[in-house]
Parts: structure tokens; C-alpha cells; sequence
């Protein structure tokens, strides 16, 4: 006999046995998802194997086919050798923004899928919005498909933001099916998907924004995308965590995800690159948000800088780099005696155990004294600092703010500290000293073990240095 929950009107049964039949065999089970990783089980867990995160197991209906009759004809996919594939290099799009490029790559790939997520608010649309308002032109056309709002709010904000061209085409619909005709029938070549958790697919029974749902429409955008070589945008909204809302997996299937950040109360905003498979991964785009949109920041050293105190203890320029972009940014450090039985830390921007770690060399190595006193350590202008070069920085200025012994402010420092106390050598060298040197600092304290040559017309000082003593006798 059948189990499963078929169409009967579609098959001949005489007695138990199956005589004819046409159609697909279809049933229903329960399963649950993992909300972070999207592992799936057939019974809730408290405690994901996957990404061992607690609480993070939804129910979900999925409604599995089983199809039955020949295998679809043509040739089937078999292995080829290496030297037998031909390629090619990758056709790109350029978008006329230059910060946008910078973090793609060098433009947009012809059929890839980018995943761009960002908290409420940030610009995430306007940025899409304002990418689709470049791109536009006679030979380069773009679909807007929005599951979020209507084709008069869409105009709303175009027209606000410049984006005004009849190549631009624009869709209200959560329905993907709809979205894949039309994006055939306009023969697209950039398509933004705003945004992925409102997109549903009419042959699954899950709400739209549900894990099966999320991954679904992806799987059959990435399709589309290799199918008809046509690059798609898609944005995705983030949890409290800051990652991208939906199965984890979600980052896994596209080509890039891109992460637009930034703080409410600060008109800048960084598009970050945390996976890309045709260009540099952590490369940065800095924008400001005006009245009329986004605007490019090319100079974000410049930005970063601004409205530095003169003389200040505690305050010093470090460079990092972000991709192949050397950034400076200003790091400000305030020690004061503790109230406290236990000193309190606090860092912004920084890592907090890398804060701690420092200051117990500058303990041992150093022989300063901070036991009994609070620290509390900074980025100015809502930069985060994961690169390892800015350790020396952060250890002069938490000296400079325990002695009151303000650093020029014609000086840059570099440098990695190991736990001896030693300053290691740093990545990429060059591009810091000359993006110091082209912003008119004078001296540039730095590891022996990263010398500087090969840089004409130099009006810096270098100041090598090898230990952590050695460096603070010379700020």
C-alpha cells in the first residue's frame, strides 16, 4: 500500500498493486532548524552540534517530492582534467562609485550573488539605490525587485537620490517566481533583491523570512544568477549579534557578503568586506550620509583625523590596514587612579584582551605601575582596529596618559609587541610609511624589523626601534 499522501486521481490501483501512475509522490514532515548554522534534526535540541549555540532550534513544515519516471535527457555532467577547462577573466561592471568598487574587487562580477547586511536604518537601500542610479545607462540595465515597499515609495526615494532613468525597472512583489520572470523579461543585468527575508517561494508552505524559505530563494538566485550571468544583490537584515538574520549557511552559498556599518549618532558609514571571492577580503568603503544620499569619503585618513586635540596625553596616530588600504586613525587612552578594589578596563574599538595583555607587558617589560589604576582605551571616530600593528600604539598611549606626557603630533607609530617586550615586524610597510608621509608627519616610530626602502622624495623621519623601552624613551 501507499504511505505517503498522494494524488489518486492521477493513478489507476487495483487490489495493492500499483498499476499506472503519473504524477509525484508528496508528504509533509516536521523538522528543526538550527536559526545560526541551519543544521537540521529531526527533534529539537537545546544545545546546536553544529555551532554548539544554545537555544537556537525552530520547527519548521517542509514538504518533501518524490519524483518518479526517467531521467531528464541531454548529456549528464562527468569530471574533466584541469587542463581540458578553459577560463577566462572574470567581466565586470563597473558601478562609478569608488569606494563600492574598492570593496568589490574591482567592480561587479557578471553572475555572482552579493549578500549586503546592515542594521535598521543604516542604508543599506540607499546605498543599493544609489549603486543602481550609477549603473543605469543605455547599455547596462537594472531590476529593483522590493518585497518591503511599494513602487511609489521606491520613486520616492530615487527620485530624492538622482535616481531617475526609464532603464531603471522597478518591482513590488515578494512572489520569486514573479521576480524570475520578469528579471528573463527585462533582460537584467544587475538585480537587486531588497531584501532576501520578505522573498517567498509559492511551492513552499513556510512564511516568508523561515529558514526553509531563506535558503530556498537563494539556492534557485544563485541558479539564476550562474544561469543567465547576471549579477544580484541581495540585502539581508542582521540579528542583535550583528550577523546576518537566517541560516547561516546563507554566507556559505553566495560569492560576497558585504557589511554596511556605522554608528547612529555619526554621519560616516563603513562597507566592509568579510568574504569575497574575486577581490581582497577586510577592504573598507567610507561614506557620509548627507541629505542627498551617501557620498564617498576618498580620504578617510583625513576623516579619521579630524578635529584631533593638539597636545593632548594619551593621544597617538596608529596605521592600519584594511585590505590593501593603509588608514590612519587616532588612538586615545585615559588612565587615572581606581576607586575600586578591582581597576576597571574598558576598550571601544579595540580588542578588550588584547588591551589586557598589552598592559601587562608594559608592566613586566616596561616597569610602569597599573595595578591600581582604571584604563580605559578608544578609537576615535567609530573605527575598529583588529590589526596587530597597532599594538605599540596602544601601549604609548596608555603611557603617555599614565606619565601626563602628551606625543608629538607629528608622529605615527607602528609596531607589533610580543610578550618579551620585543617589536615584531608588520605587513605591508611601504604603504604605511608613504600614507603617513603624504599626510605630512615628520616622524615615524617603527619595528627594526620592517625596514623602509625604495620610497623617493621621503619627508619623514624613520625611528626603528627593537623593544617596547626603547620606544617609549623616544615619544
Amino acid at each position: 500500500m501507499i504511505k505517503e499522501t498522494a494524488s489518486y486521481d492521477q493513478m489507476l490501483v487495483f487490489g495493492d498493486r500499483l498499476l499506472f501512475y503519473t504524477g509525484a509522490l508528496m508528504k509533509e514532515k516536521q523538522v528543526f532548524f538550527c536559526k545560526e548554522c541551519g543544521y537540521e534534526s529531526a527533534k529539537w535540541m537545546g544545545q546546536c552540534p553544529g555551532c554548539r549555540q544554545w537555544n537556537t532550534f525552530a520547527e519548521e513544515k517542509i514538504t518533501v517530492s518524490k519524483k518518479r519516471g526517467n531521467e531528464p535527457a541531454g548529456e549528464k555532467p562527468h569530471a574533466v582534467s584541469i587542463t581540458e577547462v578553459t577560463s577566462a577573466q572574470e567581466s565586470r561592471i563597473f558601478t562609478n562609485i569608488g569606494e563600492l568598487d574598492r570593496v568589490l574587487g574591482g567592480g561587479i562580477v557578471r553572475g555572482s550573488l552579493v549578500l549586503v547586511g546592515g542594521d535598521p536604518g543604516i542604508g543599506k537601500s540607499t546605498l543599493l539605490l544609489e549603486m543602481c542610479k550609477s549603473l543605469v545607462s543605455d547599455e547596462v540595465k537594472v531590476l529593483y525587485v522590493s518585497g518591503e515597499e511599494s513602487l511609489s515609495q521606491i520613486k520616492m526615494r530615487g527620485v530624492r537620490l538622482g535616481a531617475y532613468h526609464e532603464k531603471l525597472m522597478l518591482l513590488s512583489d515578494g512572489n520569486l517566481a514573479t521576480a524570475e520572470e520578469q528579471i528573463e523579461k527585462v533582460n537584467a543585468d544587475v538585480v537587486v533583491i531588497d531584501s532576501i527575508q520578505t522573498m517567498y517561494v509559492p511551492e513552499l508552505d513556510n512564511v516568508p523570512g523561515s529558514v526553509t524559505q531563506v535558503r530556498e530563494v537563494t539556492t534557485r538566485l544563485m541558479q539564476l544568477a550562474k544561469r543567465l550571468d547576471v549579477a544580484i544583490f541581495i540585502v539581508g537584515h542582521v540579528t542583535k549579534e550583528g550577523t546576518v538574520a537566517g541560516p547561516r549557511t546563507l554566507e556559505h552559498m553566495v560569492d560576497s557578503v558585504l557589511y554596511f556599518e556605522g554608528d547612529d549618532n555619526s554621519g560616516f558609514r563603513m562597507l566592509r568586506a568579510v568574504k569575497n571571492r574575486f577581490g581582497s577580503t577586510n577592504e573598507i568603503g567610507v561614506f557620509s550620509m548627507t541629505e542627498t544620499g551617501l557620498a564617498e569619503v576618498s580620504n578617510p585618513s583625513q576623516m579619521f583625523l579630524s578635529g584631533r586635540p593638539v597636545e593632548a596625553p594619551g593621544s597617538v596616530v596608529v596605521s592600519t590596514m584594511e585590505g590593501t588600504r593603509a588608514v590612519l586613525v587616532e588612538l586615545q587612552a585615559l588612565v587615572s587612579d581606581s576607586n575600586f578594589n578591582m581597576p576597571r578596563r574598558t576598550s571601544v574599538g579595540v580588542d578588550y584582551n588584547r588591551v589586557n595583555l598589552l598592559m601587562a607587558v608594559l608592566e613586566k617589560r616596561g616597569g610602569v605601575v597599573l595595578s591600581g589604576c582604571d584604563c580605559y582605551v578608544s578609537i576615535a571616530g567609530g573605527m575598529k582596529v583588529n590589526d596587530p600593528a597597532s599594538d605599540l600604539g596602544i601601549i604609548s598611549a596608555i603611557y603617555s596618559s599614565f606619565r601626563n606626557r602628551p606625543v608629538g603630533d607629528d608622529t605615527v607609530i607602528i609596531g607589533e609587541v610580543g610578550l618579551a617586550g620585543e617589536i615584531r615586524g608588520v605587513q605591508s610597510i611601504q604603504a604605511r610609511v608613504k600614507e603617513a608621509d603624504k599626510l605630512g608627519y615628520k616622524r615615524i616610530i617603527l619595528p627594526k624589523a620592517s625596514p623602509v626602502s625604495g620610497i623617493p622624495d621621503l619627508n619623514c623621519e624613520l625611528i626603528y626601534v627593537r623593544t617596547i623601552g626603547e620606544a617609549l624613551e623616544r615619544i
